[in-house]
């Protein structure tokens, strides 16, 4: 090749490469899509005992299934402000006995997910149904979002703490004793301390389990308090 004609060729290759290196030196655009991680919000902290000197306790009752009129009126007579972990499907047959236990007393409900599933077999969208969903019927029937998740059987993964922060949630709420009768089989009852966080079910022995939980809250010198209010925000 003649000098004058690599010297062109020289021209011409220099001459394209110019806009490319004005280009890769541009700084990224201020709107720019953000990353995976910084789409999704902080995980929530898990709570299964408050740090409190207060004496204080806290009555959680899940589910919802069975309307026990006793347990209703007993919680309503000692002022109990329980945390109600519901399902929708537990409540809409039977929504007014739930709309008495919060129009006329402390208790407040908060979110158990939609049907009751293991969220860790479930991937990021499917519990986002699960645990949004139930808010938002919470939302519907009541007028009154839950503020605290209780992740069915007590088993959540990393997914579920994002999941229940982008939900409304300001905490995972598992449990510090379980004071559940099931069928012949009662827990011995523990010796309660400040911040114990207790779990009942909405089941055939809900008034007494309610009333032996409530005794040992007495014998330990210790009064039912809202958890919500315990659990700050994050």
């Amino acid at each position: 090749m003649s000098r004058p004609r690599l010297r062109r060729a020289l021209r011409r290759a220099l001459a394209a490469l110019v806009p490319l290196a004005f280009v890769s030196a541009l700084p990224a655009p201020a709107h720019a899509a953000p990353t995976a991680a910084a789409a999704w919000p902080e995980p929530v902290p898990v709570v299964n005992h408050v740090q409190t000197t207060d004496p204080v306790v806290f009555v959680t009752i899940d589910d919802g299934w069975y309307h026990d009129p006793a347990a209703a009126k007993l919680l309503l007579d000692r002022r109990v402000p329980a945390s109600l972990f519901l399902l929708p499907g537990a409540y809409a047959y039977d929504s007014g006995y739930f709309h008495t236990l919060l129009d006329q007393g402390p208790s407040r409900v908060e979110n158990h997910t939609v049907d009751h599933p293991d969220l860790t077999t479930l991937d990021a969208a499917g519990q986002r149904a699960q645990v949004c969903g139930a808010r938002e019927a919470q939302l519907a029937e009541f007028g009154d979002g839950a503020r605290l998740l209780r992740p069915p059987y007590g088993t959540y993964d990393a997914t579920t703490l994002t999941t229940a922060r982008a939900c409304g949630a300001k905490a995972v709420v598992t449990w510090t004793y379980d004071m559940t009768t099931w069928g012949q089989w009662t827990p011995p009852t523990p010796a309660l301390k400040a911040g114990d966080i207790v779990l009942l079910h909405f089941n055939e022995t809900v008034e007494q389990d309610l009333r032996r939980a409530l005794a040992a809250a007495d014998a330990a010198g210790l009064r039912p308090a809202p958890l919500r209010d315990y659990v700050p925000e994050s």
